[in-house]
């Protein structure tokens, strides 16, 4: 049933927002270049890696070697804006479709992080990653380690058809205030360094 929901309201979704799709990937042409889409493996259920689509955010800036520049200096007010409203997110419908991800499930980290994972932490994969899920109606990349896994893991064992409507519903609200976009300190979210430094604040990367 869940995955059928799934779909339902992925292919409602592509359809009800062609008109914004296509918008903002013309913006993004326009302002960024191409390509358009950003795609980046993570891992999903059971660890499988799959490629996540966003629209591109940032420029593609290197140093003298090669190297990417620091996110803040490929971020421009354009990308900026564009996470803010959460829009770069937009892509994840197709991910949906795919059956790669779910509308409601623990958001897919890079997948360096897995091997950082305890045991109990790990319990996250269990399920499809989910476009939005618990973590990002409780504080998004504002929310430490500790707090991110723990929501991640009830929402496990309490997945329910009432229980993913509740958290889409509380995203629309989220999405609204714009809060929690980014890690104090960071251009989105920092990176989660293994279980020793768990309890500092530092933010998954979403």
């Amino acid at each position: 049933m869940k995955r059928l929901v799934d779909i339902l309201i992925a292919l409602t979704a592509l359809i009800i927002l062609s008109p914004i799709f296509i918008l903002v990937a013309y913006k993004v042409r326009k302002n960024l270049g191409s390509p358009i889409f950003f795609y980046q493996e993570r891992p999903g259920k059971d660890g499988k890696l799959f490629k996540m689509m966003k629209f591109r955010s940032m420029k593609d800036a290197v140093d003298s070697k090669g190297n990417p520049l620091p996110d803040e200096m490929r971020i421009t007010p354009f990308g900026q804006k564009l996470r803010s409203t959460s829009l770069d997110e937009m892509p994840q419908l197709i991910n949906v479709l795919k059956g790669d991800m779910s509308v409601v499930g623990p958001r897919p980290m890079l997948k360096e992080f897995v091997e950082l994972y305890s045991p109990e932490q790990a319990r996250r994969l269990e399920v499809r990653p989910g476009m939005t899920g618990l973590a990002q109606i409780s504080g998004r990349n504002e929310l430490d380690y500790e707090e991110r896994f723990k929501c991640d893991v009830w929402y496990v064992d309490n997945q329910s058809l009432a229980v993913d409507f509740k958290i889409m519903f509380k995203t629309v609200a989220v999405m609204t205030k714009k809060e929690g976009i980014n890690a104090p300190g960071h251009v989105g979210p920092s990176l989660f360094q293994g279980n020793d430094t768990a309890k500092n604040k530092d933010e998954l990367k979403s």
